[in-house]
């Protein structure tokens, strides 16, 4: 099941009746081998390094899923204010973090 996620902190036509705290989801990623091949090349010739944004497109949707999987665990039904970092672990090791305010809403009356 699917719940709302927004980077605002309303949704609109709905309430919030609870809040339940911040929720997250956290990866930490290297590059494959071969995106790392891909990636250096490219990096030599110029150019959008597509092995990298793949990388770090899946490293994000992962994140999300689990922030929204942390968030239904709690009994949230939507998550606000939704929100993405990252930092360097160690050298070619990436942590992305996505991160919001899980709650309760209803159909405003």
């Amino acid at each position: 099941m699917t719940i709302p996620v927004t980077t605002t902190f309303t949704i609109e036509g709905y309430r919030i009746t609870k809040y339940l705290g911040v929720v997250r989801g956290i990866v930490v990623r290297s590059p494959t081998i071969p995106q790392n091949i891909l990636g250096g090349l490219k990096t030599i010739i110029g150019g959008t390094v597509g092995a990298y944004r793949e990388m770090c497109e899946q490293t994000r949707q992962q994140a999300y899923e689990e922030m929204v999987q942390h968030a239904q665990k709690i009994g949230a039904n939507a998550v606000l204010g939704m929100r993405y970092d990252a930092s360097e672990v160690v050298a070619r090791s990436t942590e992305v973090i996505c991160y919001g305010t899980a709650v309760v809403i209803e159909l405003a009356a």
